[in-house]
């Protein structure tokens, strides 16, 4: 760690575009605690291990990003929660089904063997996304779940292509792989579960996907499955009759 960490202050940080070989040398330094940049489907990211403290205090530092504020986690598919001990709460699920892969960011809650670096302690929560790119979801298929944020300094305007990212992030992440321009500049939206809120839950950011968007959604699962529910009534009424 401390070895990649020297390099980086050395040497160009390299921007190849993605391929087998590169991809190759993403999961070498994402093992190894590096800062890989990456493309989504809204904006550039940087991103590292999740597990791994070290490589996550050195984004937040390149990032110059409070650590008051979280880190989400990108997967290559809705399947890998379970492996992280990570569970999606009602109506969450219901949005993940309908939004996800996509720029839909909802807050999962952790188990006890989740071995991410990334949760919050206070409420053991985590921002998960499956983002809607072939060549995104290729790398973390390559590489493995990915901790990541935006890839700009804190307070900067967000990235859509990598030559942007190198602008704001220099030398100090170890490699850049270039997939093209992304859709940017607009991030993803973030909802949490939220018992109290209206459709039980809470928007904690508006993104690509309106809140308009997510409540609809929302009132169509809960139209279906009472239409559903009145169906199963009048064919057991027909059967007891």
């Amino acid at each position: 760690m401390e070895q990649l960490c020297a390099s980086h202050t050395r040497h160009a940080a390299p921007v190849l575009p993605v391929s087998d070989e590169s991809l190759a040398q993403a999961e070498r330094i994402i093992a190894a605690g590096g800062l890989v940049v990456i493309p989504t489907d809204t904006i550039y990211g940087i991103a590292c291990n999740p597990t791994n403290n070290a490589a996550i205090d050195r984004l937040f530092t390149v990032k110059r990003r409070p650590r008051t504020k979280s880190l989400q986690v990108l997967l290559d598919s809705p399947d890998r929660l379970a492996s992280l001990d990570l569970s999606l709460p009602a109506p969450l699920d219901v949005l993940a089904a309908r939004f996800l892969p996509g720029p839909f960011s909802p807050i999962c809650l952790a188990g006890v063997q989740c071995p991410l670096a990334t949760v919050r302690v206070d409420d053991r929560t985590q921002a998960v996304r499956v983002p809607d790119s072939d060549v995104t979801r290729r790398i973390i298929a390559a590489v493995g779940p990915l901790a990541a944020s935006s890839a700009n300094i804190s307070g900067g305007e967000s990235c859509a292509t990598v030559e942007q990212a190198k602008q704001q992030l220099g030398d100090s992440v170890d490699l850049y792989l270039d997939g093209g321009p992304t859709p940017g500049p607009v991030a993803s939206t973030i909802v949490t579960a939220d018992p109290t809120g209206a459709d039980g839950i809470r928007m904690v950011r508006e993104g690509v996907i309106k809140e308009s968007a997510i409540r609809a959604a929302l009132h169509a699962a809960i139209a279906a499955r009472n239409a559903d529910g009145e169906a199963h009534s009048e064919d057991f009424s027909k059967a007891t009759a």
